[in-house]
């Protein structure tokens, strides 16, 4: 009897083909750039190098390689400090020198501006530098229970795959969670339900910090008891978050104070758990600094600070300038500046809530009036639905903090090719070493014949 069932052969995928190629740049994810027929992009390659690599996966505009040797290297190569790196995808450029790091950001921000924006500055300002590492104060690390280890790993995602890392420590994070991966590792895998503990959620302040965990489920007692007992024994406070982020609530009264400072301006801020803050608290206060002096308000100057979060800027602009209003889309964050502005003493500041992702909900109370001065600070996907409201203001200097050189370079390039703005200034902010983050800040000026 003949057996009629299919008989197809099992399909074997071919190894990949190792090809050799100099690598011309970074892309924005900082991979090593090889341009051929059609370009690859090789992480853990620099620019400069002769590298042999293969390629492992293929998209229509570009392929992905995979680095199999360095056979010319860089003078820019490092060791990586973290011994997970290249695994972990917290970090992207551990293995280049942080000045080379700077000046690649800084050539991407160029680039940007130039070929989206199509302006150019008609300077550039210094790079602004501070810590490489222990310096992130804020991150969002990953929790799973992996059955092959038979533990719960703790840390960021492995890069370009959706697993958590196996990690001991974290170079980047700031004290003292940078060596808290190991022990939370092993607070999960010993607690009766860690594994419904998918993240964990780090505010590092001056005054305390706080670990939130996530939580899918209620937890037993017991578990309970184990976080007590971790947050004494290192000196963290630790919260749940059962639901949405309004359900953040500490494990144990009181809550944490958590306060940083800008002592150049003698002004503490105080902020909850859940709020965002600058990553890199020492550039943060550089980064403060810099935007007054660029803004340069003088008291017959009245300031509109947009994306004003807790007042990082606002207040600070409010000793320099005659008056000052602040105007951001979470009304949380709007309650707390006011109450910094009043913690510190600070009678010649306005707050108000505004959507300012929405040309729409873009008016309000917080634009009425005269504006001589502005600085925005928008996130991501930039600050261009409010542009036409700023630019009917007309005001004479705008200051643009930015953390995306692509929405930044967009925006300029309608400030200054539709409405007549000069780019006086740009620079890049070394806000994120070691990742592909790129924060930078940018001066433009209304020409004085439209005054």
């Amino acid at each position: 009897m003949n057996d009629t069932r299919s008989t197809r052969r099992a399909r074997v995928k071919a190894p990949p083909v190792p090809e050799t190629g100099t690598v011309v740049a970074l892309n924005h994810d900082g991979a090593g750039v090889i341009r051929d027929a059609k370009a690859v992009f090789v992480p853990g390659a620099l620019p400069g190098e002769s590298i042999r690599f293969a390629r492992v996966s293929h998209h229509r505009q570009y392929d992905e390689g995979e680095l199999l040797e360095v056979l010319e290297a860089s003078p820019d190569r490092v060791v990586p400090a973290c011994p997970h790196f290249g695994v972990c995808g917290g970090c992207a450029l551990q293995h280049m020198a942080p000045a080379a790091q700077l000046a690649a950001k800084q050539k991407e921000v160029a680039e940007n501006i130039s070929r989206i924006g199509r302006v150019e500055p008609l300077r550039w300002l210094e790079p602004l530098q501070g810590p490489v590492w222990a310096y992130r104060r804020r991150a969002r690390l990953g929790a799973k229970f992996v059955t092959k280890r038979g533990r719960v790993l703790v840390g960021f995602r492995e890069r370009q795959k959706p697993y958590v890392a196996a990690l001991t420590r974290c170079e980047i994070l700031a004290a003292p969670v940078g060596n808290l991966i190991e022990p939370l590792s092993d607070l999960l895998t010993g607690m009766v339900r860690g594994n419904v503990v998918p993240q964990i959620e780090v505010a590092v302040a001056e005054s305390d910090t706080v670990l939130i965990f996530r939580v899918l489920e209620d937890l037993p007692q017991a578990d309970l008891d184990a976080l007590a007992a971790f947050e004494q024994q290192h000196a963290v406070r630790v919260y749940l978050q059962p639901g949405g982020m309004h359900t953040v609530q500490p494990l144990r009264a009181p809550a944490a104070v958590l306060r940083y400072s800008l002592p150049a301006q003698g002004l503490e801020f105080e902020f909850e758990p859940v709020d965002f803050v600058q990553v890199n608290g020492e550039v943060n206060r550089s980064l403060v600094t810099l935007a007054l002096d660029l803004l340069d308000p003088g008291p017959e100057d009245r300031v509109l600070d947009l994306f004003c979060g807790l007042g990082n800027f606002t207040l600070p602009l409010a000793q320099r300038a005659g008056s000052v209003v602040g105007v951001e889309g979470d009304a949380g964050l709007v309650q707390r500046a006011r109450d910094n502005a009043a913690r510190n003493s600070i009678a010649n500041a306005s707050f108000h809530v505004a959507n300012l992702a929405s040309a729409d909900g873009s008016g309000g109370p917080g634009f009425d009036g005269r504006f001589t001065r502005v600085l925005m600070d928008p996130p991501r996907a930039g600050a261009l639905e409010i542009l036409p409201r700023v630019v009917a203001l007309a005001p004479q200097r705008i200051v643009y903090v930015s953390c995306h050189p692509g929405t930044l370079a967009r925006d300029l390039g309608v400030l200054c090719g539709e409405h007549g703005y000069v780019l006086s200034a740009a620079g890049v902010i070394d806000m994120f070493p070691h990742t592909n983050h790129v924060e930078s800040i940018a001066v433009l000026d209304r020409p004085a014949s439209r005054r």
